[in-house]
């Protein structure tokens, strides 16, 4: 099991909305050759962490796929697709176009150089874990646990699904 998280808070290029952005870049994601889209998640809307003034708030979801694309490989792909999105990375947490996370590859686990698997910091999101419980519920993280108890460690968030 593959878990991609997705995305933006950003107009496209063409002006197109963040939630149209996203569901395109799941699209995107199921054209993977060699890659399957098993599962989506609803798609959910957040406030930016950390909070910038000014930021629009994200649209986020989580993509389940099955296939047997390498994590480097994948992650090359991932990139990819966010610059066919016009992703640009001015600054850490900069507001974006779309952004794509690799956050679990199977039970791989890789703490770097490079790619860290599982994405180190999704046991703090709830914007992450939230969708992820849907496309995954029994997901454990091979090092921290069941993701269902990493949710409920986790303070509020201002967070809700979007209408479908």
């Amino acid at each position: 099991m593959i878990l991609i998280g997705i995305g933006a808070n950003l107009p496209g290029a063409d002006g197109s909305a963040p939630l149209a952005t996203c569901r395109a870049a799941a699209g995107a994601l199921a054209a993977l050759p060699g890659m399957r889209l098993a599962a989506l998640s609803r798609w959910w809307e957040s406030a930016p962490i950390p909070p910038l003034p000014g930021s629009p708030w994200y649209v986020n979801g989580v993509a389940r796929l099955e296939g047997a694309m390498a994590p480097d490989a994948l992650l090359a792909a991932l990139h990819g697709i966010e610059d066919r999105f016009h992703r640009e990375r001015p600054y850490v947490n900069a507001p974006r176009t779309l952004d794509l996370d690799l956050l679990a590859h199977g039970q791989t686990v890789r703490s770097g150089p490079g790619l860290i698997l599982p994405h180190p910091r999704l046991q703090d999101r709830r914007f992450v874990l939230e969708p992820l419980l849907e496309v995954a519920p029994g997901w454990v993280h091979p090092l921290l646990g069941p993701a269902h108890a990493l949710l409920e460690a986790l303070p509020p968030q201002d967070l809700h699904p979007l209408p479908a």
